[in-house]
């Protein structure tokens, strides 16, 4: 493959995104866990880096549903069970 006339002759673009996909310029082949090869013709195309599509590899945007954990407070209040104490008196 490295020596194949079909190569671009520029690096393919890989762009890494904080909580998506992978976006990958140009056709891509895409080899499985299992051995099976996925090709996508698109000029870019995202590939799922969360695994809860349900186009594996290819991306469907699953990860925007994802619920993000809530923050742990640094102030000691609430954060023993994850919910917030209290502290105006009421019950």
């Amino acid at each position: 493959m490295p020596n194949s006339p079909d190569r671009p002759t520029r690096p393919t673009r890989v762009a890494l995104g904080a909580e998506g996909p992978l976006l990958v310029e140009g056709p891509v082949e895409v080899v499985g866990d299992d051995g099976t090869l996925y090709t996508s013709r698109r000029f870019t195309t995202a590939i799922c880096t969360c695994r809860k599509t349900r186009t594996y590899p290819w991306c469907d945007t699953s990860h925007r549903r994802r619920v993000k954990a809530e923050p742990q407070t640094t102030d000691g209040v609430g954060d023993r069970d994850g919910v917030a104490d209290r502290t105006d008196g009421a019950a």
